[in-house]
C-alpha cells in the first residue's frame, strides 16, 4: 500500500504560489505550519469588535509603534498568518520589503469566536514556539479577554505560555511594552 503524504510548503514557496497566480487576496488562506489553512468567514460580532479594537489601538499608541490589522506575521520557516491585531515596532514602510517577525512583536492579537479552539490551541502552541512574548484572545464566546506570555517548552516538546490571565469586558488592561498605555475593554467588545 502506497503511503500519502501532505505537501507542507515553506514561506518562500507560499509567496511563489502568490506570485504565480495560484493563490490571490480572495482566497483568504494563511500559511500554517506549511499547510494551507482557509480563514473562517467573520461574523458580525467579530467584524464590530475587530474594528473596534484596531480603532482604539490606533488612538492610545499614535505613532509609538505600528498597529497592523488582519495582515500576515513572518514565522520561519513554515508560517504566515494573519492575526486580527498585531503591534509591531517602527514604522509602517519598515515592513516593505518583510513581513513582521517575531522580534518585532510588542503584542498579537485574535478576536474569536468561531475559531476559539483552534486559536487556543494551534495557534497559541504556534505563537509560543516562536516566541511571540504576549498573544491575546478577544473571547467572543464568553466575553473575555484571555492575555497570554511568558511562551516555553515543556519536557514533552510541546510549546505553550506559562501565564494566562482573565480579564473581564469592565476591566482595563496595560498594553504589553507600553507602560503607561492602558485599553479600556468595554471600548473593545461588541455590545451585547
Amino acid at each position: 500500500m502506497t503511503q500519502l503524504q501532505t505537501k507542507r510548503f515553506t514561506i518562500e514557496e507560499y509567496h511563489r504560489l502568490t506570485q504565480l497566480g495560484f493563490l490571490t487576496e480572495g482566497d483568504r488562506v494563511e500559511l500554517i505550519r506549511g499547510e494551507l489553512i482557509q480563514m473562517a468567514a467573520k461574523g458580525t460580532p467579530h467584524s464590530v469588535c475587530n474594528t473596534k479594537l484596531i480603532r482604539e489601538l490606533e488612538k492610545l499608541l499614535c505613532e509609538t509603534a505600528v498597529v497592523r490589522c488582519q495582515e500576515p506575521v513572518t514565522l520561519y520557516p513554515n508560517s504566515e498568518p494573519e492575526p486580527d491585531a498585531v503591534i509591531v515596532r517602527g514604522q509602517p514602510d519598515d515592513y516593505l520589503v518583510n513581513h513582521p517577525q517575531p522580534e518585532d512583536i510588542f503584542l498579537l492579537i485574535e478576536v474569536s469566536d468561531s475559531t476559539l479552539k483552534y486559536d487556543q490551541t494551534e495557534k497559541l502552541s504556534l505563537y509560543a514556539e516562536n516566541q511571540i512574548q504576549n498573544y491575546w484572545i478577544l473571547n467572543l464566546v464568553t466575553y473575555e479577554l484571555e492575555r497570554y506570555s511568558q511562551p516555553y517548552r515543556d519536557t514533552q516538546g510541546k510549546y505553550n505560555y506559562r501565564n494566562k490571565q482573565i480579564s473581564l469586558t469592565t476591566e482595563t488592561v496595560l498594553l504589553p511594552g507600553f507602560a503607561n498605555l492602558s485599553l479600556n475593554l468595554n471600548s473593545v467588545f461588541p455590545s451585547i
